[in-house]
């Protein structure tokens, strides 16, 4: 995301959002090298259905690059769409909070979510994030979707590892830590 907390990177999403791969000019080989090892990580996937819309044709032909995906079960929010030829996929409709409650519960690989900023604004309305895996590019930007929007629950977070790469990258990894307390130094008590 951008210092700004922007985590649109595509041009392509119709809404006039102009600056798509600000990544790019920020990549080096210490970003290449976490990207790869998160991609590594045997884990489900949790997708929005737009996500899952663009995934579904680029992934099978690219899985050289990330072969855990074709192996991940992708679970999809969507209302619109039930079926897909690319497995193994389950779909997700009707109260999506409850329905990941229900799959933090069992006993499965931890559940990643990559892009689906629509999906992660419920998630975070919800109380369903645990961790984020977070680079933060020294751009801001002003406009696009952000990954904290209006309805983001107070939370604290700890920071369980974290390094800056060459080009200025932050690369951190948050764990949730509790509910914000009033009077604790994260909030200031105005009363």
């Amino acid at each position: 995301m951008t210092l700004d907390g922007v985590i649109q990177n595509e041009e392509n999403d119709g809404d006039g959002f102009k600056y798509g791969g600000w990544f790019f000019p920020y990549a080096d080989e210490v970003t290449g090298a976490v990207v790869q090892e998160r991609l590594a990580k045997q884990v489900d996937l949790l997708l929005g259905r737009k996500t899952f819309d663009g995934w579904e044709t680029f992934w099978p032909t690219h899985s050289n690059f990330w072969p855990n995906c074709m192996t991940a079960t992708k679970y999809v929010a969507s209302n619109t769409r039930d079926s897909s030829d690319w497995q193994p996929t389950v779909f997700l409709s009707g109260d999506l909070a409850e329905k990941v409650r229900q799959l933090k519960q069992t006993d499965g690989p931890d559940l990643h979510i990559m892009g689906s900023a629509n999906l992660l604004q419920t998630l975070f309305k919800n109380d369903l994030v645990d961790a984020l895996e977070l680079m933060i590019i020294p751009v801001t930007l002003g406009s696009g979707k952000r990954l904290f929007q209006d309805g983001t629950i107070p939370a604290s977070f700890k920071v369980t590892s974290g390094q800056v790469a060459p080009k200025g990258i932050i690369i951190a990894t948050y764990e949730r830590d509790g509910d914000v307390k009033k009077g604790s130094p994260q909030i200031q008590d105005n009363d």
